[in-house]
C-alpha cells in the first residue's frame, strides 16, 4: 500500500515492527488493534493481505486512556532496552505505530505522546516510525518521557534508536486478556485436546507414581496421553519445563486427596479405568472426585471471569443464555477477555466478527466456525462434569449458537 509521499504506511510500520519483536518466540502473544482488520486504511487504501496476515490476531485493547497499535508479552531482548534485568515476569509492551500520510509526513512527536500514555498499564512503551520521519525533536521528547523509539527502513529493517526502560506492571484490568494469553494457561489449540476433566487429574496420581507416567496413563486412564499432560499443564497440576513432569502445589493437593479418599495411588489410579469412556457427568458418579475437579478448574483464571459473568446474567434476566446471547453479554463487560476467550485467532475470524473499534458484529456470532474450541467444547465439558454449567460442549462444526446454552447449575438467588 503505498502513500502519496511513496513511504512506508502505518500498516507496513506496524508489521515490519511485529516481525523485529515477536516473530517466531513461543513465549510471546501479541495482537493489533481492529483497526487494522479492516479491508481499507484510514485514508481509503487497501491493507494488504500479506500485512494484516502478519499482524493477526486482532483485539481492541484498552492501555492507559487509549488503545495500542500493537500490545503483547514476551522477554524482550536487552538489545531493546536500557537496562538488562527485567524481573520474573515478561513485560506488557504497547506499540504506536506512525507511518508517511497524504500530505507526506510523519507524526512521530504525536506517537511518543500517546505510548507515553500507555505507561500507565503497560511496563514498556515504543513509537515505530519510518526512519526517515523521525525528527531529532521527537526522539529527545521520547529520551524524556521513557519511550523508545524504533526506526523502519524501506527495505524493512528495524533499527533501535532510543531505548526505554521497564516500569512497574501497573493495573492489570484491560491487559490482562493480553497477560493470560501468553502465559501458560492461556487459551491455545493445545490447550485442552480432551474434553474429561478425569483425565487431566489423574496425571499428577501418575507423576507421583514410581512406574513411567505415559505408561499408567495409558493402562489406566486415556491413549491420549499428549492430550492428558498438556491439559493437566494448563490446568497447572504440573510443571512441563526443563524435559521433566514434576508436581505443582495443586498437584501434589491431588495426589493427597486421592491418599486421603482411596489409601494408594495404585488403587486410586485403578479407579479411572472404571470411568474410561463414560459419558455420563463425572460429579454424579464420582461425587467426591467430581468435587476435585471443580476445585482445581476454579483455580484456572479464566473460571472466575466465566462464572461471574453467568452470575451477572441470571441477576439481570438471562437465566439460560444462548451462546450468542453470553458472548455478546460477557463482551459488554470484559472485552479483550471475551474476544481472547471465545473468537478463533486468525484474521477472517477477527476480521468478521469484529468492527475497526472493536464491536461485535453480533450477526456473525450465530456461525458456529467463528468460535474458539477449546472454550466453546472442551472447557464447557470440563465446567459441565464439574457440575458448574447445566449443558455440555460441542465442537464448533456442530455447534448451534444460538441454542447452546450457558447457564449455571447453582445461579444462586
Amino acid at each position: 500500500m503505498a502513500t502519496a509521499a511513496s513511504g512506508l504506511s502505518e500498516p507496513q510500520v506496524l508489521a515490519r515492527t511485529k516481525d523485529r519483536l515477536f516473530a517466531d518466540r513461543e513465549d510471546a502473544y501479541v495482537v493489533a488493534d481492529t483497526q487494522f482488520a479492516q479491508q481499507r486504511w484510514l485514508d481509503d487504501t487497501p491493507i494488504e493481505a500479506a500485512v494484516q496476515a502478519t499482524l493477526a490476531p486482532f483485539n481492541h485493547v484498552r492501555v492507559g486512556t487509549g488503545y495500542p497499535d500493537l500490545v503483547g508479552v514476551q522477554t524482550l531482548s536487552t538489545d531493546l532496552l536500557s537496562v538488562d534485568r527485567l524481573g520474573d515476569r515478561p513485560p506488557l509492551i504497547a506499540i504506536e505505530a506512525k507511518g508517511y500520510t497524504g500530505n507526506g509526513g510523519v507524526d512521530a512527536e504525536r506517537g511518543v505522546v500517546q505510548a507515553h500514555d500507555r505507561l500507565n498499564e503497560a511496563n514498556v512503551a515504543f513509537l515505530t516510525a519510518p526512519r526517515s520521519g523521525i525528527s531529532t525533536a521527537a526522539r529527545t521528547m521520547a529520551r524524556e518521557l521513557n519511550v523508545g523509539v524504533l526506526g523502519v527502513d524501506s527495505d524493512g529493517s528495524v533499527s533501535v534508536l532510543e531505548r526505554p526502560r521497564v516500569v512497574g506492571h501497573g493495573s492489570m484490568d484491560a491487559a490482562s486478556a493480553i497477560r493470560f494469553q501468553a502465559s501458560a494457561q492461556g487459551v491455545a489449540d493445545q490447550s485442552f485436546g480432551l474434553n474429561h476433566p478425569k483425565n487431566y487429574i489423574a496425571v499428577p496420581l501418575a507423576v507421583h507414581h514410581e512406574g513411567d507416567t505415559r505408561d499408567l496413563l495409558a493402562s489406566h486412564v486415556v491413549r491420549a496421553v499428549d492430550g492428558a499432560l498438556a491439559g493437566a499443564a494448563f490446568l497447572n497440576l504440573i510443571d512441563t519445563g526443563q524435559g521433566t513432569l514434576t508436581l505443582t502445589p495443586l498437584g501434589r493437593e491431588v495426589v493427597r486427596f486421592a491418599l486421603r479418599t482411596v489409601g494408594d495411588i495404585d488403587a486410586a489410579l485403578r479407579r479411572f479405568e472404571d470411568w474410561q469412556r463414560s459419558r455420563k457427568r463425572f460429579i454424579d458418579i464420582a461425587p467426591q472426585w467430581g468435587q476435585l475437579v471443580r476445585r482445581v478448574v476454579s483455580d484456572y483464571p479464566a473460571t472466575d471471569l466465566l462464572v461471574d459473568g453467568l452470575y451477572a446474567c441470571h441477576r439481570d434476566g438471562y437465566g439460560s443464555p444462548s451462546l450468542v446471547e453470553f458472548v455478546a453479554y460477557l463482551h459488554a463487560l470484559h472485552p479483550e477477555f471475551t474476544v481472547e476467550l471465545f473468537l478463533r485467532g486468525d484474521e477472517t475470524v477477527r476480521q468478521r466478527v469484529l468492527t475497526g473499534d472493536g464491536e461485535l458484529r453480533r450477526s456473525e456470532l450465530t456461525d458456529g466456525s467463528v468460535y474458539h474450541s477449546p472454550t466453546v467444547f472442551q472447557l464447557k465439558a470440563i465446567y459441565y462434569h464439574a457440575g458448574i454449567v447445566t449443558d455440555r460442549g460441542a465442537e464448533p462444526s456442530n455447534l448451534d449458537p444460538e441454542t447452546d446454552e450457558w447457564a449455571l447449575c447453582d445461579p444462586l438467588a
